[in-house]
């Protein structure tokens, strides 16, 4: 694991995308923006270590029942925010995605922009207004809904792709141990065999989604000034619009 795995008991797939090269040069800026599977397993301790990286607002993407079946215990001095990323009220959608296990992989991440670009414009809505300090985003397990908005977000950034494709691909090194620690089985073993089946891989899909994201279509959807808090990540990017 990289150097930007937040080091707060009770995550397993957390970290801070920070530290990750621009294209023209320089670094995101840590403690800006973070990425992890859901919080629930946090103690007073983890929630310490996450005040202390500088997170003051913590936006949940999962889905309502999701929410309920594992609630998340947000202490009263962090912020939060619930978007539902996935929005599986459009049945047409998920029917060519979800039974089939392609849900689980980054083939869906296009069409469900091309689909519901609303969802994931909510999303960095509620990140361009939360309040002042650093902001955790999470799903279930962080790989997916939050490796999409991730991506999103590194992308606006200005991130050189290859950083961003390592990104993500951290999420699925951690399968095994979040896995574990969950008491369920590793997914990746049977979301190669399903892509493979497909010709593909979890890498090329994802590369292959981000060589069609319109990071600026997207954007085009928010007030400006929203935009521009995402393309200067709220104002901690030198030389990006506030």
């Amino acid at each position: 694991m990289s150097d930007r795995a937040l080091d707060v008991p009770g995550l397993v797939n957390g970290r801070d995308l920070g530290g990750l090269p621009l294209v023209g040069g320089g670094s995101t800026p840590h403690g800006v923006l973070l990425r992890s599977e859901r919080p629930d397993r946090l103690d007073g301790t983890g929630w310490r270590r996450l005040h202390e990286t500088g997170v003051r607002t913590v936006v949940d993407l999962r889905l309502p029942v999701e929410r309920e079946d594992h609630p998340v215990a947000v202490p009263a001095h962090l912020a939060t925010r619930h978007v539902d990323l996935d929005g599986l009220e459009n049945a047409a959608f998920w029917a060519d995605y979800w039974d089939n296990g392609l849900s689980g992989t980054p083939v869906y991440y296009l069409p469900h922009l091309a689909a519901m670009p609303e969802r994931v414009v909510a999303v960095l809505a509620a990140i361009a207004t939360a309040p002042p300090g650093g902001v955790l985003f999470h799903c279930a397990g962080g790989r997916d809904r939050t490796g999409l908005v991730a991506a999103v977000l590194l992308t606006a950034a200005g991130v050189e792709p290859d950083a961003i494709v390592d990104d993500y691909l951290e999420s699925v090194a951690t399968a095994d141990a979040l896995a574990g620690v969950l008491g369920v089985a590793n997914p990746n073993p049977a979301i190669d065999a399903l892509l493979a089946g497909r010709g593909t891989t979890s890498e090329r899909a994802f590369r292959d989604f981000l060589a069609g994201l319109d990071v600026e279509a997207l954007l085009d959807r928010l007030p400006a000034q929203q935009a521009d808090a995402i393309r200067s990540w709220r104002g901690a990017l030198p030389g990006q619009r506030e």
